[in-house]
């Protein structure tokens, strides 16, 4: 846990002098500006750590060993090998992970949570923590029989956890890879102008670019979509713009308000 925590502040400030040296859109604001956001995004990411903490990390573990004990879930029936079976839980957990945000777009009850994140018209490094307690709480509860019938270890959670983490930090950064670096990453993982596209407000390519990780899973269920400028798409959602509701307790509130 100390160690994930370590790994995600590097990052975040890894990406935040990048942002700050070279954006691939301007910096908004003042200093000052930028400094709020950040604060607002980040507090929510520690909100949501400590509800992780206390409500799901003890039933993710005791559902993880509940299964092993039992050699119970897909991939203990299966008997693999540690390494397959590891890389096994990865991908399960990446493919759940596409079917969940997907699922956070197309059930109403879901995306009222959900647009929270969406609702960030700076995207910057600071949004890929800007999610809805609640919408944690949900993810939270339904990982508990993934986790038992998949037959995943808590060491591989873990694992996932914090390439999950790594890899959204990255495509939600204000930042531009090298275009042949570019070109080569996104048929392996998500980068910053895939993800952008899915922060746009046109919701045809707000409902597109659902994978986490590996891209491969848009490709695959053909919900990839690009954009030739991603220095044109315009960020948030319409009728969440307002200062009310991009204060703290306004984002709080986003579930509330009318169904869009």
């Amino acid at each position: 846990m100390l160690a994930r925590g370590a790994t995600a502040l590097l990052g975040l400030l890894v990406l935040l002098g990048w942002e700050t040296r070279a954006p691939l859109r301007p910096l908004f604001g003042a200093g000052r500006e930028r400094a709020r956001h950040a604060a607002r995004n980040l507090t929510l990411a520690v909100l949501n750590r400590a509800l992780t903490f206390v409500l799901f990390a003890g039933l993710w573990a005791g559902a993880a060993a509940w299964a092993e004990a039992r050699h119970f879930g897909v991939l203990h029936a299966l008997a693999l090998p540690p390494w397959p079976h590891t890389l096994g839980a990865l991908l399960l957990l990446d493919a759940w992970t596409y079917l969940w945000h997907r699922l956070n777009h197309r059930v109403p009850f879901l995306w009222r949570f959900h647009r929270m994140h969406h609702s960030d018209a700076q995207l910057d490094v600071t949004t890929a923590s800007r999610f809805h307690p609640g919408e944690i709480a949900l993810s939270g509860c339904l990982r508990i029989p993934i986790l038992a019938l998949g037959g995943i270890r808590i060491e591989e959670l873990a694992l996932y956890e914090g390439a999950l983490l790594a890899v959204i930090q990255l495509h939600h950064a204000n930042v531009a890879l090298p275009a042949r670096l570019e070109g080569v990453l996104r048929w392996l993982i998500v980068t910053p102008a895939i993800h952008q596209v899915h922060h746009s407000r046109r919701r045809p390519e707000t409902d597109s670019n659902y994978a986490s990780i590996l891209s491969a899973w848009d490709r695959l269920f053909g919900s990839f979509r690009t954009c030739d400028d991603p220095r044109t798409i315009r960020f948030g959602q319409d009728g969440l713009d307002a200062p009310a509701h991009q204060t703290l307790a306004g984002l709080i509130r986003t579930p509330l308000g009318p169904a869009r």
